[in-house]
């Protein structure tokens, strides 16, 4: 061997001894959509896409809070600290397309905790399904969504319960337990509104009831008067479920109790108003109106170490009703992270295809709302819902 064949032997071995010390890898990604890996000491990277600004804040700010709580119970994966990039959906498909698209163009983020609101969802589904990125949303309940008929992408899933449950039970608990016949629906054109509201009126005709009028408002209206009176005259109704959100919930409210027909109407809302500003949008004219929603009689030692950090890290308690179903969601991403990761050295790498499937084969995990087993097409939820009353400014549960 010539001197120069020599040099260029050693310059190869010291190239090669750099090369692994500074974490190189001789690792293949076989993942059909792709892998995300992460160096040494580089964190695993998530985010979330949640309302967080807007009249209905409160609904996505307590999910992010119960996905950062899982990120500072859960500290690493596999050695590697965690990042969250929060992002806002908006609670509207414009700000789900918005969130999906920053979302998708960063390649070293492996999944995403959202959307908040179903509207959103639908767009940013389609977004990060086409991008082979992974969500969980904490909150999204239109039954659309996990409908492969319908708006489902394949790497959705949820925690929250699907509106098919919610809207029979509410349809349950006016004609049966308040003993009501007469009933309509309102909604606002969302995917999660008209869903939830048609639920509600076919499962209310099908115990015996009559649906007098199913009707919609507009998203930013602030008269809802005209519609009301409709409503008023096709019956009047003895109980009206509008299951839309804060701004218009407030306005429908106030606005009912000043339609002539509708001054003994039972008003009933769902847990797109469950929250302080909710109580404020409605006022007095919400005093005794009843809120379909998930069942939020969590127990347990997790839930109980859950509470108390969400009370010493953000000051009080839950200010809606979807921050566990957030806590569970983000774990399960983390859960599964570390079920498909490939140890390298200090490395690891995951592959996205691997993280769906491990994701919709989520079966018996134990969460803070309850034992979450996945089908095919992402309803994971071990749906429990309640009805709360409101009574003097406090939702008080009083079914079942």
């Amino acid at each position: 061997m010539t001197k120069r064949s020599l040099i260029i032997l050693g310059l190869l071995v010291v190239a090669s001894m750099v090369l692994a010390a500074c974490g190189g890898s001789s690792y293949e990604c076989d993942d059909p959509i792709g892998c995300v890996t992460y160096g040494p000491g580089e964190p695993v990277r998530i985010a979330s896409a949640l309302v967080i600004s807007g009249p209905n804040t409160d609904l996505g700010t307590d999910s992010q809070y119960g996905a950062e709580i899982a990120i500072a119970f859960r500290d690493n994966i596999m050695g590697h600290p965690i990042e969250l990039q929060a992002e806002d959906d908006g609670c509207s498909a414009e700000g789900g397309q918005s969130a999906g698209q920053k979302i998708t163009s960063d390649p070293t983020i492996i999944a995403i905790v959202g959307t908040s609101c179903s509207g959103a969802g639908v767009p940013m589904s389609e977004v990060m399904s086409e991008a082979g990125y992974s969500m969980v949303s904490p909150s999204n309940t239109a039954p659309s969504l996990t409908d492969p008929d319908q708006a489902w992408n394949p790497g959705y899933l949820r925690t929250a319960h699907n509106d098919k449950v919610q809207g029979k039970a509410m349809a349950d608990f006016a004609y049966n337990v308040l003993g009501l016949t007469t009933a309509a629906a309102i909604h606002d054109g969302d995917p999660y509104t008209e869903g939830l509201a048609r639920v509600f009126a076919d499962s209310f005709e099908e115990l015996g009831g009559t649906i007098v009028e199913f009707t919609a408002v507009n998203k930013g209206d602030t008269d809802m008067r005209p519609v009301l009176s409709a409503v008023a005259a096709a019956g009047p109704p003895e109980f009206l479920y509008y299951p839309v959100f804060t701004a218009e919930g407030g306005f429908l409210t106030k606005q009912a109790k000043e339609v002539t027909g509708l001054e003994n109407t039972v008003l009933a809302a769902a847990d797109g108003m469950i929250s302080s500003a909710a109580i404020e949008a409605v006022g007095e004219a919400g005093e005794g109106m009843y809120f379909s929603g998930p069942d939020l009689s969590f127990s347990g030692d997790i839930y109980d170490k859950f509470l108390a950090k969400y009370i010493e890290d953000y000051g009080s308690e839950p200010i809606s009703v979807f921050h566990a179903h957030a806590f569970d969601a983000t774990n399960m991403i983390f859960d599964c992270i570390e079920e498909v990761a490939v140890q390298d050295g200090e490395s690891i790498h995951i592959g996205r295809q691997a993280l769906r499937t491990c994701l919709y084969s989520t079966s018996g995990k134990q969460g803070i709302t309850g034992t979450l087993t996945c089908n095919e097409y992402g309803d994971c939820a071990d749906p429990k819902i309640s009805v709360s009353q409101l009574t003097n400014g406090e939702y008080v549960k009083v079914w079942p």
